[in-house]
């Protein structure tokens, strides 16, 4: 799954020379959290609601408020925009494991998409979680098996035969290595609350089950 599968477009931005009430209003009225910046057709920046809060007057000022109105309209977004920001963007042929990679390093929750210099999409942390929710396929009824694996040739190719050989359907499977049991934990999703069977002849074949678990909950 690719990046622009999942990116919003139709990104709302904000100009350089734009100011906070303008950035506010912005924000306010599509329910957002981050704009790009823009000077003229290039993007120089991103500010977020927590940015525009951080320059906005205290709440505890005695200032009136056409005081505080005047202050916000005179501010642009240049006057608070970090000088040496770190432009962090992704481009919309990227996977969207790179994308979340890129947020969680950088402790961000939303990237720019661009095509070259060109501003095509906004991905934000939303829509990591909602790809890897459908990626995992816990949005429809299933059994969750977890099972305990040596690392050898062949390991994970008979535990699909298991469930292949019940004629049940297996929506994914994902692998992780445990340093702590030093073995690889496969987690199967098979198509069916009905896991006796299935589990049975893995334990026959000397597999450790860590857990099972029935999903029944329609999460979107």
């Amino acid at each position: 799954m690719k990046v622009k599968d999942r990116m919003s477009g139709n990104v709302s931005t904000v100009q350089l020379d734009g100011s906070l009430t303008e950035a506010f209003r912005i924000m306010k009225e599509n329910n957002i959290r981050r704009l790009p910046v823009m000077d003229n057709n290039k993007m120089v920046g991103i500010v977020t609601l927590s940015d525009l809060n951080r320059a906005a007057p205290s709440s505890a000022t005695s200032l009136s408020i056409h005081e505080l109105n005047y202050l916000l309209a005179k501010t642009k977004i240049k006057d608070i925009l970090p000088k040496k920001q770190k432009l962090l963007t992704v481009s919309p042929e990227s996977f969207i494991e790179t994308a979340a990679c890129i947020m969680r390093q950088n402790t961000v929750s939303g990237l720019p998409v661009v095509n070259g210099e060109e501003l095509v999409g906004l991905i934000t942390e939303t829509d990591i979680f909602d790809a890897f929710i459908d990626i995992l396929g816990v949005n429809k009824p299933h059994c969750r098996i977890d099972v305990y694996i040596v690392d050898r040739p062949g390991a994970l190719a008979d535990l699909i035969g298991i469930i292949s050989s019940k004629g049940i359907s297996l929506l994914n499977t994902v692998a992780y290595y445990d340093k702590n049991r030093d073995m690889y934990k496969t987690i199967l999703r098979v198509e069916t609350l009905d896991y006796k069977s299935i589990v049975e002849e893995m334990k026959s074949k000397g597999y450790e089950i860590d857990s099972v678990m029935e999903n029944i909950i329609n999460y979107v």
